[in-house]
């Protein structure tokens, strides 16, 4: 099944997303690789496709997994946990209706 993840930064957490973001890619270049990530990407904090300094808010993670805790075993261990990048997650299940 398919579930979101959902990470809310701290605030001024760039420098920590920055130092831990080939880590936390490398895990989900791992999913993409074994077929079951549908996507992922930043919250830039604002309105440009490059924040620049203004950093992220957060990201967003849509991925399958066997159970609702396999995800979040997952997400628990994301490098960005470990780094202090994310002050919450929030994973649940997705069910995908188009495309």
């Amino acid at each position: 099944m398919w579930y979101t993840i959902i990470g809310l930064d701290h605030t001024d957490s760039l420098a920590r997303r920055q130092t831990a973001r080939a880590a936390h890619l490398e895990r989900l270049q791992q999913l993409l690789s074994e077929g079951r990530l549908l996507l992922a990407g930043a919250f830039p904090a604002i309105d440009a496709e490059d924040p620049g300094p203004a950093g992220f808010t957060g990201s967003l993670i849509v991925a399958e997994f066997e159970d609702l805790e396999a995800a979040r075993r997952w997400a628990d261990a994301d490098p960005y946990m470990a780094a202090g990048v994310y002050r919450e997650v929030n994973v649940q299940p997705f069910r995908k209706a188009l495309p």
